[in-house]
């Protein structure tokens, strides 16, 4: 990828301390240390932007990335991006509504505290609880930005239905920090192409696909009918790619080996060529967790 390339490159920290937000698969996540160093590398690479959620690791994932943040030197700092997330219900208590004013007023705070930051740049709906009113949840985000402690706002695992209603409700309130909308979307997934990524494009909302690699399956890594090895993500988590193994998305996976070995380039790089290439799509969020997956991204060191 060229350099331009790594502009529209968010570094996921969805794997820190377990993967997800499930508590279940809390030990199936990179340690601290693994975690540490793939941040290390990823500067080297050039990224600035990283992505997580106060619910990842069980607020591990944070607390890794704060205590990262903590140790580069005062110009990277301030270059860095971070976003993060509110809204998974694995972090409300019973009695409580993910997105209600008090969750998002305290699991904000926590935030904050975790990474070491004063405000954070870009703060996500994780997912929309379907309980608390649109209208609450929007005013506490209006709240917390005008306190300075987001600057901008976005949403995730959003319907086109829910792009349109954040976007009335941000009009009438005069939120005009509404930009990002972040899904899931890559070569086994592309209904976000048919209408809400064009019309995101449209409305100057800033498009962001996370599980570019299909939760490693673009990777050529796994085969259709075989068990997927021991230790792997499909391995520990199955249930969440059910949707992915079928014999139609396996021939869409071989069709992407055929193309890129005829264009001598790593399946990786060809599945996040397609996202990157995809009209409307501005930015991906990638998720390595090895150092040399970044080399089969396209990625290398900076000189």
């Amino acid at each position: 990828m060229d350099a331009l390339d790594l502009t529209r490159i968010w570094f996921g920290c969805g794997n820190f301390g377990g993967i997800g937000s499930s508590p279940r698969l809390r030990s199936a996540g990179d340690s601290e240390e693994a975690a540490l160093q793939l941040l290390d590398h990823a500067r080297r690479v050039g990224l600035h932007k990283f992505d997580t959620a106060n619910t990842y690791g069980g607020g591990a994932s944070e607390t890794i990335l704060g205590k990262w943040l903590r140790a580069q030197d005062s110009a990277f700092a301030q270059q860095a991006q971070i976003a993060t997330k509110v809204g998974n219900p694995h972090g409300c208590p019973p009695g409580d509504t993910p997105l209600s004013r008090t969750q998002i007023a305290h699991h904000l705070d926590m935030s904050l505290s975790r990474l070491g930051l004063e405000r954070i740049d870009l703060y996500y709906v994780h997912e929309f609880d379907r309980v608390t009113p649109l209208e609450e949840t929007l005013e506490a985000f209006s709240r917390v930005a005008e306190a300075g402690k987001i600057d901008r706002f976005g949403i995730s695992n959003a319907s086109l239905a829910d792009v349109k209603a954040v976007m009335e409700l941000a009009d009438e309130r005069l939120l005009a920090r509404f930009e990002y909308v972040q899904n899931e979307f890559n070569l086994l997934a592309t209904t976000d192409a048919e209408e809400l990524i064009p019309f995101c494009a449209g409305q100057s909302l800033r498009y962001t696909a996370f599980s570019p690699l299909a939760g490693g399956l673009l990777t050529g890594k796994y085969r259709f009918g075989e068990e997927p090895a021991a230790g792997t993500r499909l391995a520990h988590a199955a249930e969440i790619y059910a949707g992915y193994l079928n014999e139609q998305s396996f021939a869409a996976i071989d069709e992407l080996r055929r193309s890129a070995e005829a264009r001598n380039e790593t399946m990786p790089a060809a599945a996040l060529r397609f996202v990157l290439d995809t009209p409307g799509v501005d930015q991906l969020i990638i998720a390595p967790r090895k150092i040399e997956h970044f080399e089969t991204y396209g990625l290398a060191p900076q000189s």
